[in-house]
This record gives structure tokens, C-alpha cells and sequence, in this order.
């Protein structure tokens, strides 16, 4: 029998956030037992919680978005699937701008704060969700599926039509030491085309080329970790995406699937456990 996980002691870090561009100071904090992952905006009024649950998330552009008590928070998909393959669940995370900091676009730093606060086991038994059946959502070509496995599993299928991109695949077998060297590293992946529309959004704006691997119509302004970045950290947004459904145990399969139907899946798998 596996126990819950929380932080030992409390780590803070400051940056700015990938998409906001403002300047954020986050506190990871121990979390009660059962209370699971839990944002709390200190900049708002009576500092609103807001719980990283699949049925709160709002909204997937770009990122993932999630609202409760008339706060929001939004791209904790970096953050949440750093926790999650840290073995984490539960933690508080106090923050004074919606946004957590990007770091250096990947899992890595975040990975690395739970390693520098330390973990403490709860007097409560670990809940781990072991799919039993099939869940999938389906658009055309791109999908995303979850099918039993013993153990945390993810393939994932990653299609761009950009010459030094391609096709690209990646299948791990998740914990945490391969979590640590094959996904944590791999940063978001952005292109000079979209950079102006995104801007208009109101987006990006704290994207630069180390904090992104970034491309123009023909080659790489940045200096990639991985020749497959792109898909490793796909799996990183699955994961943090896949979070919001708690502890699991299965097999993720996606090909061109994106923080939508991330989303969707895990709000399925939670209608079907709670017998919706």
C-alpha cells in the first residue's frame, strides 16, 4: 500500500510566465493530505483557491486554463506534469500572477524544486486510478487514447510540416528517472510566423529563444536539447493535462493530439468514474 506524497518544505522561485509576460514569485508548499494540488492566487482579494481538477479547465488555447472561485490560473501544464511524475499529490502553490514562471520552457526546474524541497510521506494511502477500459477522443486524424496498463505508459505521434520536424515519435515508459532525462528537458516548441498573431492574443509574450525552441520557415534559432524536442514535450503537456485526473496507471496512445483533447479525454475518464 503506497502512501500520499507532499513537499518536505516550502521552495520558491521567481520568473515571468510564458504567455503574460509578468513577473510571478511561486511558493510550492506541503498540502494536506486528500486536499491534492491546489493554486492559490495571493495577488486577488481573500486569495482565492483554485484546485487542479479536469472539470475546472476552462480553456485550452494555447495552454491550460483552470477557474474556480473567480480566479483563474493558466499554462500550469508544465508545473502539474512535473508534480505528477515527481510522485507528488499534494502540494499548495501560492502565486501572485495567474501564470507559474516558465523557467526555461520545460518540466526540468520544476522537477528540480520538489527534488530541493524534499518529499514527505502522509499518513493516507495513495489513490491511483487503474484504467480498466478504453477511453478515447477522436477528430479526424489526430487522437488520443488511454487503455489499461500496469504501469504509466505514453506513445505519442507528433505530425508538423516543418522541414526539420516532420514526423516524430516517442514512446516511454514513465518514472522518475526516465521522466528526469527524456521528458523534464524538452521545451515548448514555438514558430516566427505565429509569433505576431500571438502577440495580437496577447500572448507569448515572455517567449524568447532559450525559454522556447524557435523556428523560422527554414531552420532552428535556438539550440535544441533533443532532435525529437518537439514530441518529448508533447508528452510533458499530456502529462500535465492528465494530471487533473489524479494518480493513474495506464497506457496513453496520441497521435497530433494537443491540450483540447487532453482535456476532453480526462473529463471523460472523470464522468466514468464518478458514473456520469
Amino acid at each position: 500500500m503506497r502512501k500520499q506524497v507532499t513537499l518536505a518544505s516550502a521552495v520558491s522561485y521567481s520568473g515571468v510566465g510564458l504567455h503574460s509576460g509578468k513577473d510571478v514569485t511561486m511558493t510550492l508548499k506541503p498540502g494536506k493530505p486528500d486536499t491534492g494540488i491546489v493554486f492559490v492566487r495571493t495577488d486577488l482579494p481573500e486569495r482565492p483557491e483554485i484546485h487542479a481538477r479536469a472539470e475546472l479547465v476552462t480553456s485550452t488555447l494555447r495552454a491550460t486554463t483552470v477557474s474556480e472561485n473567480g480566479a483563474q490560473v493558466f499554462t500550469v501544464e508544465h508545473l502539474l506534469g512535473a508534480l505528477f511524475a515527481m510522485g507528488v499529490d499534494n502540494c499548495l502553490i501560492e502565486m501572485d500572477s495567474p501564470e507559474p514562471p516558465v523557467t526555461d520552457g520545460s518540466g526540468l526546474v520544476f522537477a528540480r524544486l520538489v527534488l530541493q524541497a524534499g518529499r514527505q510521506e502522509q499518513d493516507a494511502e495513495k489513490k491511483v486510478y487503474v484504467i480498466d477500459r478504453a477511453f478515447s477522443v477522436y477528430d479526424g486524424d489526430k487522437y488520443i487514447t488511454m487503455l489499461p496498463y500496469d504501469g504509466m505508459r505514453i506513445s505519442f505521434t507528433s505530425v508538423n510540416a516543418h522541414p526539420l520536424l516532420g514526423t516524430q515519435y516517442y514512446d516511454v515508459i514513465l518514472d522518475e528517472k526516465t521522466f528526469m532525462e527524456e521528458i523534464a528537458p524538452a521545451r515548448t516548441i514555438g514558430f516566427m510566423h505565429e509569433v505576431e498573431q500571438m502577440r495580437k492574443l496577447g500572448l507569448g509574450l515572455g517567449g524568447n529563444l532559450e525559454n522556447a525552441v524557435v523556428y523560422d520557415d527554414t531552420k532552428c534559432l535556438s539550440v535544441p536539447r533533443f532532435p525529437d524536442e518537439l514530441v518529448r514535450h508533447k508528452i510533458l503537456d499530456v502529462l500535465g493535462d492528465m494530471s487533473l485526473i489524479g494518480a493513474w496507471r495506464g497506457h496513453i496512445i496520441a497521435v497530433k493530439s494537443g491540450h483540447s483533447y487532453n482535456s476532453q479525454l480526462a473529463k471523460q475518464i472523470i464522468a466514468y468514474r464518478e458514473g456520469k
